[in-house]
């Protein structure tokens, strides 16, 4: 795979505090050398030049999926702030997401997952139709409680016919049972992993503060851009990274 320039410097990381671990106490031993470079008052502190090859890695990956079609999903069943700004982005992108809660299933049992999408298609049909209109108001209810809750969880994956290619995984400790879904129908991860997670569970971990919101918007923008160069590489360079 050809190694590209994503515009990625030391300089744009620590103004976004992305070097700043969790407190000494809550480290996870896996952390350890190299992606543990130091202590400063009770906190450990990220070795941020293997963020950055880390980093770099990521969009070489997700740059080549995107230009070879492949299906990337967003995780990020985190707090609301978070979960909209990865919305936006995966809308951006054209990528599917998943942004409330996760399923559990989702994609180890991806047959009743599809089945559960078309459910949710046919009910929007139904509804755009009229058809709810011409059912008792029970069975009109339960359809459109149905519908409310299955869009609540699957909007973001209306689109997905198959399991995805890529997951890109916003915190791990929050999305442990996606990683773990994942990593058992062999999909491959990008994660963004603090000092209290374990960096061997993910293809590619990126050692960040995963607690502030702008290294995330840092880190995520990267992505945005290099799945955006990868989708529109047929027609030329886009904007420079941020």
């Amino acid at each position: 795979m050809k190694r590209r320039y994503w515009n990625i410097n030391l300089q744009d990381m620590m103004a976004v505090s992305l070097y700043m671990g969790k407190k000494i106490k809550q480290w996870n031993p896996r952390m350890v050398i190299p992606y543990i470079c130091a202590e400063f008052k009770g906190r450990h502190l990220i070795n941020l030049p293997l963020t950055a090859r880390f980093l770099s890695a990521a969009c070489d990956s997700l740059f080549y999926a995107a230009s070879n079609k492949k299906n990337i999903l967003f995780i990020a069943t985190t707090k609301p702030k978070i979960a909209s700004f990865i919305t936006r982005a995966a809308k951006k992108t054209r990528c599917h997401y998943i942004t409330y809660k996760w399923l559990r299933g989702m994609l180890t049992n991806w047959s009743t997952t599809s089945k559960r999408l078309t459910q949710m298609r046919n009910i929007r049909i139904d509804q755009d139709r009229g058809i709810l209109a011409l059912l008792s108001k029970r069975d009109a209810a339960l359809q459109k409680k149905e519908l409310a809750y299955l869009e609540k969880h699957m909007t973001g994956i209306q689109y997905m016919e198959t399991v995805p290619d890529i997951a890109i995984i916003v915190d791990q400790k929050t999305n442990y049972l996606a990683l773990r879904e994942c990593r058992m129908v062999g999909i491959s991860t990008i994660c963004l992993v603090d000092t209290d997670c374990d960096p061997d569970l993910a293809d590619i971990p990126i050692p960040m503060n995963t607690r502030n919101f702008l290294g995330l918007q840092f880190i995520i923008k990267k992505f945005v851009f290099a799945i955006c160069a990868g989708r529109d590489q047929a027609t030329g360079p886009t904007e420079t990274p941020s």
